[in-house]
């Protein structure tokens, strides 16, 4: 068994699992190179995808096969396939079942999953596991081998947490490393099992089945995720797209609170070796409110109720120090102790440092955020409730004197606040919004005075005569995308003259063979070292706008061009580089929020066609004079 550092997957390459608590990112080449037990911001247990040398990692592997990895189809259960260069087929399943779908509760905080099979002829399967507790800052680990009735078992502690791997098949200990080690060698239809527990309650007296309990848990997972997809009412041409971005959002929610996490991982790089490399393993009221109106959409309203409550809980909690009614991020239980700090004995991905946990964003002022909330789920019922709209009423009654501020906008730029436009379309959603959910309020008419004020300020001050477009803020020509969420909000119509000439000029400025950034650096500056790729969000949002806009054909075929970037998986990161290089956190919500999105706007417009084509047959067909 070879033992040497492998080089660093690309960023795509990998499958997301999950349990509705936390998650693991497994390369393909069966790595589970990202894992942070109990909790998605969790310290990690392996980190091998931001130091492969450091990190810590769980490999499963074929020497000298090839592999490939894929969904078993409508769920998040994860398949690596090897095959030999003399006809083995060996296969590595790895999954984690989310406690409601549990027949009965095991004594650990997190259990991962892993099972191996031989699908066709004799494979030999290489096994190593060596967790680095505390992004590896942990001191005094040990390692012993133990046995537990039939199952043996290895078991990594440390002061604050112990890692259990119980296996079906023989274990061992390597002597310089104290890493778990195994070769299996299974003939066809043959299979072991792994099961990775942590912090059990009293990890010497646990003795599972580990063979019975894994092909029960599998079934058990694979009950969730098609009941769960079940509930889709989705029936547009994208279906499996569609759904494995839906299947990832869902993946990316803390089910304890409904909270929707912005990504699954810290510090991938949105440049390769430069240092916009952040943590997004929280919720921002933003991304969260944006996933919960992508799942709605598809019919997935539980998930929307619950992140309405979630906000609300937080709104109900009071102002934060500086006074506003909410942070625009939080972690996944609504605490917001966010210090960003670095951890330099990681090298970063690919070199990528410095490597960063919490995220300093956490005291920016961000206004757009209210509008987002309301947008999003103002078909909530529980914002339709009495508690909600009382916590809409006393959010719109505040904003009434807050709105008109310059803050750190959508982009958490760092280079100083302005007058962002985008953030004046949103404070004006969040009044035109809030008067749908309470529109019999005490003061509903003076919301409706400041929405309507808000829309004149936009449209003279966020409005630039020369280029003819909407810009990124008053009295600035810099373009910018975020302003592509005027339709998506109701702002204004794809038919509108001021729209077609501000579509136009982010065509010009900010859209690249297809693909869409956020701003144009050399125009603006955010603050912040280093360049940028695309930014997926943004390209989602220029294909729905010129679906939106009539350019049906157009859209089409960019969306697709675009999802043929999608990893193996059918995920993505943030951004997408010109050579189709995904970069940034991942899975993005993001991205695939929008890629839901686009896909509903696509279909709408082609469904719009194909009734008016119809209506024009029948038209002719109808009418004698027209038939001559």
């Amino acid at each position: 068994m070879t033992s040497t550092t492998l080089p660093y997957p690309a960023i795509d390459d990998h499958g997301l699992i999950g349990d509705l608590r936390t998650c693991a990112l497994v390369a393909g080449d069966g790595t589970v190179d990202w894992f942070c037990p109990g909790r998605f911001d969790a310290p990690s247990v392996f980190g091998a995808v931001l130091d492969r040398e450091r990190g810590g990692a769980f490999r499963i592997w074929v020497e000298g096969a090839t592999s490939s990895q894929s969904y078993v189809p409508r769920s998040a259960v994860l398949v690596t396939r090897f095959e030999t260069a003399d006809g083995g087929v060996g296969e590595v399943v790895d999954f984690m079942v989310p406690d409601e779908a549990r027949a009965s509760q095991t004594p650990a905080e997190s259990v991962l999953y892993r099972i191996v099979r031989a699908v066709a002829g004799d494979v030999q399967f290489s096994v190593s596991c060596l967790p680095r507790f505390d992004y590896a800052r942990s001191v005094g680990d040990r390692v012993r081998l133990v046995q537990r009735g039939a199952t043996q078992a290895v078991v990594f502690s440390s002061l604050e947490r112990t890692v259990s791997l119980l296996s079906s098949a023989p274990l061992g200990l390597s002597d310089d490393s104290g890493t778990a080690v195994a070769e299996v060698l299974l003939g066809p239809g043959e299979a072991a099992a792994f099961v990775l527990a942590t912090d059990l309650d009293e990890p010497d007296d646990w003795q599972p089945d580990v063979a019975a309990d894994v092909e029960r848990a599998l079934e058990e997972a694979l009950i969730f995720w098609h009941g769960w997809l079940a509930r889709s009412t989705y029936r547009g041409r994208w279906a499996d797209t569609v759904h494995r971005s839906a299947i990832t959002l869902k993946l990316l929610t803390y089910a304890p609170t409904g909270a929707f996490l912005a990504a699954a991982t810290a510090a991938l790089p949105e440049e390769i070796g430069g240092a916009r490399n952040w943590d997004y393993r929280y919720t921002w009221v933003r991304d969260g409110s944006f996933s919960a109106r992508a799942l709605s959409d598809l019919g997935f309203h539980e998930e929307a109720e619950a992140f309405a409550r979630w906000v609300t809980d937080r709104l109900a909690e009071g102002p934060n120090p500086l006074g506003e009614p909410l942070d625009i991020m939080y972690r996944v239980d609504g605490t917001t102790d966010l210090v960003e700090e670095e951890l330099p004995h990681w090298e970063g991905y690919r070199g990528s440092s410095p490597v960063r946990i919490g995220n300093g964003a956490v005291e920016q002022l961000q206004l757009d955020v209210y509008g987002e909330f309301l947008y999003s789920l103002a078909d909530t019922e529980h914002l339709h409730s009495a508690e909600g709209q009382a916590a809409v009423g006393r959010l719109l009654d505040w904003l009434v004197e807050h709105w008109a501020r310059p803050d750190e906008g959508i982009w958490e730029t760092r280079g100083g606040r302005r007058d962002f436009t985008y953030s004046r379309l949103m404070c004006w959603a969040a009044f035109e919004y809030g008067l749908r959910i309470a529109p019999t309020h005490e003061n509903a008419g003076m919301w409706a005075v400041m929405a309507h004020s808000i829309a004149g300020e936009i449209r003279t001050r966020g409005w630039d005569e020369t280029q003819q477009a909407y810009v990124q803020s008053y009295g600035d020509g810099a373009l910018d995308a975020s302003i592509l969420f005027m339709p998506v909000v109701g702002f204004t119509s794809g038919d509108d003259e001021r729209w077609a000439g501000t579509l136009a000029a982010i065509e010009r400025g900010l859209v690249h063979d297809g693909l869409c950034h956020r701003y144009h650096l050399g125009e603006f500056s955010d603050g912040m070292e280093g360049d940028e790729a695309s930014f997926d969000l943004c390209t989602m949002l220029y294909y729905a706008a010129l679906a939106r806009s009539g350019a049906v054909e157009q859209a089409q075929k960019l969306f697709q061009g675009f999802l043929d970037h999608a990893g193996p998986t059918g995920l993505f990161a943030e951004e997408l580089t010109p050579d189709g290089q995904q970069l940034g956190n991942y899975p993005q919500a993001f991205t695939h929020l929008g890629v839901i999105w686009v896909a509903l706007a696509l279909d709408a417009a082609l469904d719009a066609a194909a009734d008016r084509a119809t209506a024009d047959r029948v038209g002719v067909a109808g009418d004698p004079v027209a038939a001559r």
